[in-house]
């Protein structure tokens, strides 16, 4: 199984890339999933790219970003610069949502315009031979399975597939490893992160995680919550080549996610050894 941590998990600190890029290598992950904001904001003449990133043993297997498939006008602009980041920085992923309605609530036209959008997203990342995923998310045409299945029958492209947060899986009331079994011809990556207890789900709400001033009461170490990511790693375990990023929120960055990789590699390699021989 192939691990990265997510920039996105220092957008509130004053750490460039070349040191987050080092100590990731040193402390045994695999790869850096980019923050879309932190992607276009490297200046295009730093030594610490994508070619340098190699050398340090490290890939970066995608951009997270946010399409704007509520604004025709934008979409197409956006999603080629997008493209051309993931180009630049060698990743194959592009992360983004599935509108900005939960699908209980979108009406139709809402949800027309959203896989419209999503269809169009997909025939350009094609067209630069990459992927684009929606995450299981709520608030989105992606949080429940049933939802996520009807967005992949609806849109109808190849170049479509799912960024699997397991938590917002289980958030949205499915079993992670029944969602994951469904879905899994579609999956391209995992999100990994816990939560102490289902009623503190809010904490992972947009609106505060994004604050430098949101709380953080909640959010717990990957093997300290309310979700048994047992049984799911478990499964994941069987497919050394799938890829996964550790997605932290809280304090302590550098600590909680050295202590979360180290039991992560050790509970998957007992399922599968082979696992652990492919770090």
């Amino acid at each position: 199984m192939k691990i990265s941590l997510c920039t996105i998990s220092f957008r509130h600190q004053l750490i460039g890339l070349k040191d987050i890029a080092f100590w990731a290598r040193d402390n045994g992950f695999q790869g850096i999933e980019l923050w879309g904001v932190h992607a276009r904001n490297q200046s295009p003449l730093a030594i610490h790219n994508a070619q340098w990133m190699a050398a340090q043993g490290l890939s970066v297997p995608m951009i997270s970003d946010y399409l704007p498939l509520h604004d025709p006008d934008l979409l197409r602009s956006r999603t080629l610069a997008l493209c051309a980041q993931a180009r630049t920085w060698g990743a194959a992923k592009m992360r983004t949502f599935a509108g900005q309605q939960a699908s209980a609530d979108a009406t139709p036209d809402e949800r027309r315009q959203t896989i419209r959008a999503l269809r169009e997203a997909c025939t350009i990342a094609a067209g630069h031979g990459l992927r684009l995923l929606v995450e299981t998310h709520p608030g989105t045409l992606a949080d429940t399975l049933s939802a996520t299945c009807d967005l992949i029958d609806a849109t109808d492209h190849e170049a479509l597939t799912i960024n699997f947060d397991a938590l917002h899986v289980w958030e949205g009331g499915d079993d992670p490893v029944e969602a994951r079994r469904i879905l899994l011809p579609r999956i391209a990556h995992y999100h990994l992160k816990n939560v102490s207890a289902r009623d503190r789900l809010d904490v992972f709400a947009p609106g505060n995680v994004y604050s430098a001033a949101g709380s953080r009461d909640g959010m717990v170490p990957l093997f300290e919550g309310a979700y048994d990511y047992t049984p799911l790693l478990e499964a994941m375990a069987q497919n050394p080549a799938c890829e996964a990023s550790l997605e932290w929120f809280g304090n302590d960055v550098f600590q909680t996610l050295k202590g979360d990789l180290t039991q992560l590699r050790s509970r998957t390699s007992r399922v599968n050894p082979q696992a652990a021989e492919a770090v």
